[in-house]
């Protein structure tokens, strides 16, 4: 493995793939200083106000003057708003089908809808927080004893969050608080649903029922505590009616369903600096392996997008789409703006110790996730894909409540790239983890499912982690655990964003 990777003939920079000393020769240049591994260093000098470039891309711009050789990060590389000129569907690489008989296919749950579920599981939703004790209390009574009945049910799971009152009764924040629970209640991975509500919460359940056409029956019942005279009675209620719908549920079975019906979540978190040279280009490729399977891949943290966005825009089928998702970052910007943040609050300091400098860095890294398919639709939080092929849905950068929104919009599986390690885990979609190297992937064989890091230390090629991680999709999609799901991950990720203001 060489001792420094460069990424375009462009850049300035290169990266160290292990700590390098001062003196250490890297293209005919010596180092100026210690070089933390995974880190940049100048590849030539540059001057004061110059932009920094890798991936081909800006990056940042130089605080003071930089010799070559000279360790680049936070302390001589400055951040700036970025004004992109946009072009649309100008780099479209079109994606040539699979032919029908040749396609792929896993072990799935076919609903009565037509979607397909990776898992079956019955879900308890909250419309409040005043009910989010009522909804555990329900959840833990089904333990390994009880359900060891009941083979093709993967459990009964409490999705509980922070809000559902104290909001306005319109707006973003309630909508998007709906489209949730509406999109967990028909997540093709739950086969079965109980609503808990409190009964007086801005966040009524059957206001939700109304716009969204949800219909009682016996997979799908609601209460709430206050017509149910009080917790107790509630719970016992609540443990009823799941205990009722437990043998219908178990009667499902998996069958053979083609990889088209598969809708992966692309999700990073704890990034570092080859984030977007091993693991996050190899989910890509996974990704234009699925949609030329007729699948779909959808991407999200638009915080972690900006600054690549215009990438995106030339992929995106057509003006329309584009202009979605530059309406997308004007939003983010006026946002943090009227917050008094900024677009580079993100790196984190683990993402900053992994070598990553700026929001600009991340997001060039990020975007990769998404492959090289067409952009085929741009979505609002847990608004439901409709599009096949690669998409996008607007979500915070923050993981649990990014990954709430793609379940919502229908995700059944979930990937998840990092490169500082991770605990991440999700319901009712199972998460795979993707180590972006060697060393970590190492030291947490535990909770990683793939070791990116290969590509370097073992000179995989991007096409075949990819296709490693397409398999993957496959297997966990037909009931294989990934390593989150096994350890039982997944119960208190459940976070919707929350949007406007507590009242």
């Amino acid at each position: 493995m060489s001792i420094t990777i460069r990424l375009d003939t462009e850049d300035n920079v290169v990266t160290a793939t292990r700590t390098l000393e001062s003196g250490t020769v890297v293209e005919e240049i010596e180092t100026r200083g210690i070089i933390p591994r995974n880190h940049k260093l100048a590849s030539r000098d540059i001057a004061a106000g110059e932009a920094i470039r890798k991936y081909a891309q800006v990056i940042g711009y130089a605080s003071e003057d930089i010799a070559a050789g000279t360790h680049l990060h936070t302390h001589n590389v400055e951040f700036r708003n970025v004004d992109a000129d946009y072009d649309f569907a100008t780099d479209l690489r079109h994606v040539t089908p699979v032919a029908e008989g040749a396609r792929d296919s896993f072990m799935g749950f076919r609903r009565e809808s037509g979607r397909v579920g990776t898992r079956n599981y019955i879900g308890i939703l909250t419309s409040v927080n005043c009910s989010a004790t009522a909804a555990r209390m329900i959840a833990s009574a089904f333990g390994p004893e009880e359900m060891a009945n009941y083979p093709n049910v993967d459990g009964v799971v409490a999705f509980v969050h922070g809000t559902g009152c104290g909001m306005a009764g319109s707006g973003e924040g309630f909508e998007a608080l709906q489209r949730v629970m509406w999109g967990y209640a028909r997540n093709p991975n739950h086969g079965g649903v109980l609503m808990v509500g409190l009964g007086c919460e801005m966040n009524q359940i059957d206001w939700l029922l109304e716009a969204y056409g949800l219909k009682q029956g016996p997979l799908f019942k609601t209460m709430n505590i206050q017509d149910s005279m009080g917790l107790a009675r509630t719970v016992e209620a609540g443990i009823a009616m799941v205990r009722e719908m437990l043998p219908e549920v178990n009667k499902a079975r998996r069958e053979p369903c083609p990889a088209s019906e598969l809708m992966v979540a692309l999700q990073c978190g704890g990034s570092d600096a080859l984030s977007g040279v091993t693991a996050n280009p190899a989910l890509g490729h996974a990704c234009d392996l699925l949609v030329a399977q007729g699948g779909t891949g959808v991407l999200a943290e638009t915080p972690e997008i900006y600054g690549a966005e215009h990438l995106l825009t030339r992929r995106a089928v057509d003006e329309a789409t584009g202009k979605r998702l530059v309406g997308l970052i004007d939003w983010w910007r006026d946002y943090t703006d009227r917050n008094r943040g900024s677009m580079d609050n993100n790196p984190s300091p683990g993402n900053k110790k992994g070598g990553l400098t700026t929001i600009l860095e991340k997001s060039l890294g990020a975007a990769s996730k998404g492959g090289t398919s067409p952009l085929t639709g741009v979505y609002r939080y847990a608004e439901p894909v409709t599009a096949r092929g690669f998409t996008f849905m607007d979500s915070p950068g923050y993981d649990p409540a990014s990954v709430t929104g793609q379940i919502a919009s229908g995700c059944n599986l979930v990937t998840f790239t990092t490169g500082r390690g991770s605990a991440f885990g999700s319901k009712p979609s199972p998460c795979i983890k993707i180590a972006t190297n060697t060393e970590m992937y190492e030291r947490l064989v535990t909770d990683m499912d793939i070791n990116a890091g290969a590509m370097l230390t073992e000179g995989q090629s991007l096409e075949e982690k990819g296709r490693e991680i397409y398999r993957m999709l496959l297997d966990v999609a037909s009931g294989a655990k990934s390593k989150s799901e096994a350890q039982g991950l997944g119960d208190y990720e459940f976070v919707p964003w929350q949007i406007g203001a507590t009242m």
